[in-house]
C-alpha cells in the first residue's frame, strides 16, 4: 500500500453519505486518505452535477440503472458487467449496506419462529418509472393470500411503516422486485429481507445467480411466467419442511468484493496523478465536458425557477381565499 497523502473528495452522492460513508471509512483504513474540499481524486455519483466543475481524477460510483460516463470520469464503479481496461470495477450497490457481510454467516432462529409469521410482504413507496411487473405480480400473488403493503404504494394497512426491517421481519416471503431488469443490477431490495431471513420473492436482474444462490430463495426470472412462480410460492407455503430446507441454504456465492475494490483503488493510488488519468481532456472531449456544464447550469435555473413560481402560487391562493 502506499504511503503518500490522498486528497479526496466526495459530490452527487446521497443525503447521509455523511453519516455513512463506506468507501472512507474502507479506505482510511488501508490508505493515508484525506478528506479535502480541493482533492485530487473527487467521488462522485448520480445525484447531481457538481462534479462537473471540479478538474481532478474523478471516480464515479452508481448504484442505480445508470452506465457510467466515462468522457467524463477516469474511473467507475456500478452494477453492470462492463470491461473497460483498468477504468472500471463491477461493485453492486448493495455490498456497502449494512448487514452485507453478516450474510456470509447466516444465522437462522428454529423452525417454528420461521413458520409462525404471516404471509408476504410488499413495501414500496415510490413506483414512478418502475416496471409494470412490480405492481402486476403483487396483484396475481395477492389472489392467494393477502399481501401487506406498508409504503406510500398500494398501501392496505392504512399507514406507512417506519422500521422497515423490523417490519419484513414478521414474514415468510417478501416480494424483492428491482424497478427495471438490467443484466447485473441488484440493489438492495433482495438484501434487507435475507438480513431477517424472510425468504425474497425477486424479480429484476436475470444475472443473479452470479451474485446469489438461487436456491436459497424464490427467482421470478426462472420461471416460464407469473403463474409457475406462483405455485411454487404455493408450494413452500402449504409445505413447512420444504420451506425452512430452502430458507436454511446459504444466500451469498463467495466472493471476496473489499479484496477486489482494494485492489483497484491501490492501482489507481499507486500512479501520478497525470498518469492516473484516463478522461479525455483536449479535443471533443473539453467540448463535451464543457457542454455538459452549460446542460447542467440551465437545469438548475430552471428548478430554481420553479421552485419560486411555486411559492409564488402558493402565497397567491393564501391570500385569495
Amino acid at each position: 500500500m502506499t504511503d503518500k497523502v490522498i486528497k479526496i473528495g466526495f459530490s452527487d452522492f446521497w443525503p447521509h453519505l455523511a453519516k455513512d460513508n463506506y468507501f472512507l471509512r474502507l479506505l482510511q483504513k488501508h490508505f493515508n486518505v484525506v478528506e479535502s474540499v480541493d482533492p485530487d481524486y473527487l467521488f462522485y455519483s448520480v445525484y447531481g452535477q457538481t462534479h462537473l466543475k471540479h478538474d481532478c481524477i474523478k471516480i464515479c460510483f452508481t448504484g442505480e440503472n445508470v452506465v457510467p460516463d466515462f468522457n467524463l470520469c477516469d474511473y467507475a464503479l456500478g452494477f453492470h458487467y462492463l470491461n473497460f481496461d483498468d477504468r472500471y470495477l463491477r461493485f453492486p450497490l448493495y455490498v456497502i449496506y449494512p448487514g452485507y457481510e453478516a450474510l456470509a454467516n447466516k444465522a437462522m432462529p428454529n423452525a417454528d419462529v420461521l413458520l409462525n409469521r404471516k404471509f408476504c410482504n410488499f413495501v414500496y413507496s415510490n413506483n414512478t418509472n418502475s416496471h409494470p411487473a412490480r405492481e402486476l405480480f403483487f396483484k396475481q400473488l395477492s389472489e392467494y393470500k393477502r399481501i401487506d403493503s406498508g409504503g406510500k404504494f398500494l398501501n392496505n394497512l392504512g399507514f406507512t411503516v417506519g422500521d422497515k426491517i423490523s417490519f419484513i421481519q414478521g414474514y415468510k416471503f417478501t416480494l424483492a422486485m428491482e424497478n427495471s431488469s438490467v443484466p447485473g443490477y441488484t440493489t438492495e431490495k433482495i438484501m434487507e429481507p435475507m438480513t431477517v431471513n424472510s425468504m425474497p420473492v425477486y424479480w429484476g436482474n436475470p444475472l443473479l445467480h452470479l451474485d446469489f444462490n438461487e436456491a436459497s430463495l424464490v427467482n421470478v426470472m426462472r420461471y416460464p411466467s407469473f403463474e409457475a412462480a406462483i405455485q411454487e410460492i404455493i408450494r413452500l407455503d402449504t409445505d413447512e419442511h420444504a420451506y425452512v430446507e430452502k430458507l436454511s441454504l446459504p444466500w451469498l456465492t463467495p466472493r471476496d468484493w473489499e479484496g477486489e475494490i482494494l485492489h483497484f483503488f491501490e492501482k489507481i493510488f499507486n500512479q501520478d496523478l497525470e498518469a492516473a488519468k484516463r478522461a479525455p481532456r483536449y479535443g471533443f472531449g473539453q467540448y463535451n465536458r464543457m457542454e455538459k456544464i452549460q446542460q447542467a447550469d440551465l437545469l438548475t435555473n430552471q428548478r430554481k425557477s420553479n421552485r419560486f413560481k411555486a411559492s409564488a402560487l402558493k402565497l397567491v391562493k393564501r391570500f385569495t381565499k
